[in-house]
């Protein structure tokens, strides 16, 4: 009985890790092309032998507004070594609506609206805020669900960044 719970339960880890895209650092993160808000092109090219943060927020997320100071502070502190950063809002508005937010929040890092290929692509899954984490050679190494500190985003760029 105790082997079949065992089973049961390692079956279900299994499931549950496949279902998330659990499997960090095997996938190849998709090419993609966004605008952010004044304009301008970003894509994964640019980004070359950087650590890449995708932070997926929206405005009306408390979470989501909580962890912004501390990836404006990392992105600060790393931005000249080696670390790049776009913050991928969900919201529903447009670039215009986006900006008081992103000037009041002193966000420095590149802020984009999700476009629906991006979403398609990079699968955030229903729920905000979603740090997705990519390696110097394109590969995601990480999706982070929830709330994200200073520490944890730190100690993530400083492990992928040393490879």
């Amino acid at each position: 009985m105790k082997k079949v719970i065992i089973l049961g339960a390692l079956m279900a880890l299994l499931a549950i890790s496949l279902v998330c895209g659990v499997q960090d650092g095997t996938e190849q993160a998709p090419a993609f092309e966004l605008r952010d808000l004044n304009g301008r092109a970003l894509n994964l090219a640019q980004f070359k032998n950087k650590v890449l943060v995708l932070n997926f927020w929206a405005t009306w997320c408390p979470p989501c507004r909580g962890e912004i100071p501390d990836f404006v502070a990392v992105y600060n502190e790393y931005k000249d070594k080696g670390l790049g950063m776009i913050g991928v809002s969900l919201d529903n508005g447009t670039e215009e609506d986006l900006a008081p937010f992103v000037k009041e929040f002193e966000m420095p890092y590149p802020v984009a609206l999700g476009t629906e290929k991006f979403l398609e692509d990079y699968e955030p899954g229903r729920y905000i805020p979603v740090t997705i984490i990519i390696d110097k050679k394109g590969r995601i190494r990480k999706r982070h669900v929830g709330f994200m500190d200073r520490d944890t985003l730190e100690s993530l760029f400083l492990e992928y960044n040393r490879e």
